[in-house]
């Protein structure tokens, strides 16, 4: 084997997507030893439990996990039932609520069969930082906590920021940080994915292993996701999320719904597709020869088989070509079993249900009516407290591509 041949093709599929890297040099470094060894890298994910459910914005961290799975290398997926309870201070503007031992644990459960649809669990070492935390003293605690400074930590934007204006930091939250850093110790990471706002925590790993005679783990931080609008990370408090459990149907409408630019960034980001392969994808789509449609219908359909199976991939394409490619007009739709219904036991306020079937807040759902975007079978609805009665209103239309059949409890139509 070509031994620089085979780690420039390791640092090309590791390096795709990634934000910052620190630093590539030790990389090459840490995969030539493990080359000539035959050792595996050690390569750390941590995940603090703090939500049950994952979207694709989750999954970034994933997939590149499964990069260094497929090269080879040790997987540790760190479940954070420690940190979860102190709660991770990033981003916040006052101090994070921790979670309960219970839904910490609750939680990590969820995650774990969530994660095992893209990394192969034979091969993915599954640890939680409870097990050297806990057994952690405090004279431990305290030889921890002296390796790093209040300076150090006030260069971190959100401490700082809070520091600046006063606002309440509690000394618990310092912890979260020493603690992330010091798992890297515990389990002797080679390498540390995350996101790029848990940089400074990861650069603190490095600190740490450092201080107790380690060589540092390289850094790698991957881009937050943006959601379907395209502009906002993705999110569920953004309604812009595409959920890993949600249904085929809503995961593939919600892709299709992507522009067109942002699809590539998908492709790179949560797609298989090899790099060279979607370099020509990109370039057909450019020169005309392949629509963007049909390249966003191989995304939604890879992503939906992988969290379902490829009959539900199938299925949804179906079922999405019922809906929009052939534009079927919505008095069809409310006959049609392949949509999705919503069931009301009585009359509702038009605001309320685009709240309940749309999923959106009650002040977006008025901004959405008045603004044109809903439709009752084919006429648009403006009166924000129409009352949507079941079996006359048969059908909801929200924006362009949301459908939902309006049934009443135990009623077929």
């Amino acid at each position: 084997m070509d031994r620089k041949a085979e780690i420039k093709r390791q640092m090309e599929i590791i390096s795709r997507g990634t934000v910052d890297f620190i630093s590539p040099g030790e990389l090459m470094t840490k995969l030539e030893k493990s080359l000539e060894t035959g050792e595996p890298l050690r390569i750390k994910a941590g995940f603090d439990p703090t939500a049950p459910d994952l979207h694709l914005g989750h999954t970034v961290l994933l997939h590149k996990m499964k990069h260094f799975q497929d090269l080879g290398h040790h997987v540790l997926f760190l479940i954070g039932d420690f940190t979860g309870m102190i709660g991770d201070p990033t981003g916040r503007s006052e101090t994070r609520v921790a979670l309960t031992r219970e839904e910490v644990a609750r939680n990590a459960t969820t995650y774990q069969e969530q994660t095992f649809k893209i990394l192969d669990p034979e091969r993915t070492e599954v640890v939680f930082n409870s097990t050297w935390m806990e057994e952690m003293d405090s004279n431990g605690l305290i030889e921890l906590a002296a390796k790093y400074s209040v300076a150090r930590m006030l260069e971190r934007d959100d401490f700082r920021k809070r520091y600046k204006e006063q606002r309440h930091i509690s000394i618990h939250e310092f912890l979260y940080p020493l603690v992330q850093g010091y798992d890297s110790v515990a389990i002797e990471a080679d390498v540390e994915l995350g996101g790029t706002d848990q940089k400074f925590n990861l650069l603190v790993g490095r600190d740490l292993q450092r201080a107790y005679g380690q060589k540092p783990q390289v850094v790698i931080t991957m881009p937050l996701l943006e959601g379907t609008d395209g502009v906002q990370k993705m999110s569920k408090s953004y309604n812009n999320y595409v959920g890993v459990t949600e249904p085929p149907g809503e995961i593939y409408g919600k892709l299709m719904s992507i522009s067109d630019e942002l699809m590539f960034r998908y492709y790179e980001l949560l797609s298989s597709i090899p790099l060279n392969d979607l370099e020509k994808l990109s370039s057909e789509v450019a020169s005309g020869s392949v629509h963007p449609m049909d390249a966003k219908r191989s995304l939604a359909r890879e992503i939906v088989a992988r969290y379902h199976d490829n009959e539900a991939a199938l299925e949804a394409e179906e079922q999405f070509d019922k809906r929009f490619s052939q534009r079927k007009p919505l008095e069809e739709l409310a006959d049609d079993d392949s949509v999705d219904a919503y069931e009301m036991k009585e009359p509702m306020e038009l605001f309320r249900v685009v709240h309940e079937v749309r999923g959106v807040s009650t002040s977006e759902a008025i901004r959405l009516i008045k603004g044109g975007a809903v439709k009752i079978m084919e006429g648009k609805i403006t009166d924000t407290k129409y009352m949507v009665t079941p079996g006359r209103d048969k059908v909801i239309r929200v924006g362009k591509k949301f459908f939902r059949i309006l049934k009443k409890n135990g009623s077929s139509g």
